[in-house]
């Protein structure tokens, strides 16, 4: 029997028709808008009776590559028949996208009722916007009756709110120096951090070839059943294109690419592939849904492509050094344009000059623009810190729009347009082209993005 304590909605609780009313408010609730620990999230869980949820979950962390994980396993376990849901953040347009059951986003009337519910039980606890969030997609999950959730993490991992519930399996993509002030200054600390969502004997994937010696050494006091690519599991790249996923005692097919993302998804999806084969007892997937899978994965904004006014645009969510590194490279593998210009902006709290210096190489015209959010830094500041890095041209546009508009005049014949530095100019940027993603409210994931 549940006896778990339902506390009456106190007079003061909100009801708001509206879900920009609710996540307007949402911003109030907490002191803090970063405060790590799980102790309120499992309180509000435990109210709900979600402490132990009916459904498997997977954790993702990392530095970079944590949203083409969940994509990507979202895609292939829907391929395999079984009932989804996905946790991401931050979103590019919309507030919905952070939730999607069965690649269908959550509906604004969905949203207002989980979070009525959330209100019924949470008392004097006050959760933190991401928290919030967190709860309610346990609880939307739940209610959905999903088989497997696939969780985000925020920040860090040991102290973020997704840790609150107990994964059936974890995966730690990369790590790499982001959110210095929460995490630590270096990737022993950064990676102690992203350990803690590990879990005693059961699966911790690490798609890092280089994991800190820290994160090493927990999981072994911790007993996790660790795979590491390049010792357990690596892929190998065939002349045709595909690839094959490779395992000790392990038989693979030949697998596509994801369309998304460049060579780094590759490291990813072999991850993705060992987080399946570690739970295939429980939940088997065949080898023609794990193809299907990968090659109906779709996400924006990473190294995405696009056409416009025969000029190549490139969108991609890059915010900090390591992510930088990794688009430079791919921008330096591809065909060479006549020109590249960059539009850029970064949140204030960034390694500005580690986010810039990797594409000084390959980009000949800076035109920065201010993010439009309270974290943004400032265009006189991006302009600073191009300035010191020697950049070849640079020009300055606060807004959005503007500054996409004005790239858009001055490309010509075999340019390229680069857009990247963070999700909160780079989805306003696709809007301000045209290029909005439109929210799916089907299961057909292959015609889920629209455009241009």
């Amino acid at each position: 029997m549940n006896t778990t304590t339902v506390c009456p909605p106190k007079d003061h609780s909100p009801r708001f028709s509206s879900l920009e009313g609710w996540l307007d408010w949402l911003e109030t609730l907490h002191p803090k808008k970063i405060d790590l620990g799980l102790g309120r999230t499992k309180q509000v869980l435990s109210a709900l009776g979600l402490e132990r949820p009916p459904f498997r979950v997977i954790t993702i962390g990392g530095t970079n590559g944590k949203g083409s994980c969940v994509a990507l396993l979202e895609s292939i376990y829907l391929e395999a028949g079984y009932r989804i849901g996905a946790f991401t953040s931050p979103h590019l347009w919309r507030y919905n996208e952070r939730l999607r059951v069965d690649g269908r986003e959550t509906t604004d009337d969905e949203l207002i009722a989980i979070f009525g519910k959330i209100e019924l039980v949470r008392g004097d606890v006050t959760l933190s916007y991401f928290e919030y969030s967190t709860v309610a997609a346990i609880a939307e999950f739940a209610r959905r009756e999903v088989q497997i959730a696939i969780l985000e993490v925020g920040l860090g991992g040991r102290l973020d709110a997704v840790n609150a519930l107990d994964p059936d399996a974890s995966m730690i993509v990369s790590i790499d120096l982001d959110h210095q002030a929460w995490l630590g200054d270096s990737r022993d600390a950064i990676g102690f951090e992203k350990a803690g969502i590990l879990r005693r004997a059961r699966p911790g994937i690490v798609a890092d070839r280089d994991p800190p010696a820290t994160l090493l050494a927990y999981a072994q006091n911790l007993g996790t059943a660790l795979r590491l690519l390049g010792r357990d599991f690596d892929y190998e790249l065939l002349s045709d294109g595909g690839w094959r996923y490779q395992a000790t005692a392990s038989e693979s097919p030949i697998l596509p690419v994801p369309s998304f993302g460049g060579r780094v998804q590759l490291g990813n999806v072999a991850a993705c592939v060992a987080v399946i084969r570690s739970l295939e007892t429980e939940l088997p997937v065949r080898d023609a849904a794990l193809g299907r899978g990968i090659e109906r994965a779709r996400l924006p904004a990473r190294l995405e492509r696009r056409l416009l006014d025969g000029v190549e645009w490139i969108f991609d969510v890059a915010h900090n050094p390591a992510a930088a590194r990794v688009l430079a490279d791919e921008l330096a593998c591809s065909r060479k344009p006549r020109r590249t210009i960059a539009v850029f902006a970064a949140m204030a709290d960034k390694d500005l000059a580690g986010l810039i210096e990797p594409l000084i190489p390959v980009v000949d015209e800076w035109l920065v623009t201010r993010a439009p959010t309270e974290r943004g830094a400032s265009t006189d500041t991006l302009l600073s810190v191009l300035i010191e890095s020697d950049a070849k041209s640079t020009q300055a546009q606060p807004v959005v729009a503007e500054a996409c508009r004005y790239a858009r005049s001055l490309a010509e014949d075999g340019d390229r347009v680069l857009v990247f530095g963070s999700c909160y100019m780079v989805g306003p940027a696709m809007t301000a082209l045209g290029l909005y993603c439109a929210p799916s409210q089907t299961d057909d994931r292959a015609s889920r993005w629209t455009g241009v």
